[in-house]
């Protein structure tokens, strides 16, 4: 009697896995950017007079201003100056608590800036608004969120409290650790950078920013 083939055993199927990578962030850069334009052509500023005052180019501007790409804090508080307001006037509206009458800021409400590629969000903690000239922030710095190698300008002082974690501090060519209960006060003019040199933890820092030119 001849014997049957043995049955071939059923393969299973390998699951492929796709490498995870962290998606982009296109609506938050697309807000901002919006919020430039509008806030250059109030102004009516071309973008050949705003890359001639911030040292940036005319394609790196019109690219911020449609969202392609997505700039860091130096940039960022750069064309703020040369806009004449605030950083805070480039965050997305809050929603509107008529009871609020302007002065206070639900928490749910508060309106934020992600800058996604550089580990730094900043959650206003004012009510918004492109007139405001004195802003109260929570600044959230990821392990390794820095604001780059490249010091800053812009108009106006700052002052802040870390809450948590720590955050090195450089202006002018002095460098500071900052631990949480540690604070600082500077003037905005004078060349500065921060970082989150923790590799595994947050950094959280209330913020303070004064613009004392006029918007």
């Amino acid at each position: 009697m001849r014997k049957g083939a043995a049955a071939k055993p059923a393969t299973a199927r390998r699951a492929v896995r796709k490498p995870v990578s962290k998606p982009p962030e296109p609506a938050m850069d697309l807000a901002v950017g919006r919020r430039i334009r509008d806030l250059r052509r109030a102004k009516q500023m071309s973008l050949e007079l705003v890359a001639a005052r911030t040292d940036l180019s005319i394609g790196f501007i019109s690219q911020i201003e449609r969202g392609l790409s997505s700039p860091s804090l130096r940039v960022l508080a750069t064309l703020a100056d040369v806009l004449g307001v605030g950083i805070a006037a480039l965050f997305g509206a809050a929603p509107k608590d008529e009871s609020a009458g302007g002065v206070v800021t639900r928490e749910v409400q508060r309106a934020e800036l992600k800058l996604w590629r550089t580990g730094i969000s900043k959650q206003l903690l004012s009510p918004a608004g492109s007139e405001s000239r004195l802003n109260l922030f929570l600044v959230h710095l990821e392990p390794g969120g820095n604001t780059g190698d490249e010091f800053y300008t812009h108009d106006g002082e700052e002052a802040g409290l870390v809450l948590q974690g720590e955050m090195t501090l450089t202006v002018d060519t002095e460098t500071w650790t900052l631990k949480q209960g540690d604070s600082f006060r500077f003037a905005s003019r004078r060349p500065h950078r921060f970082s989150n040199p923790a590799p595994d933890a947050k950094a959280v820092v209330l913020w303070v920013n004064c613009v004392t030119a006029a918007g």
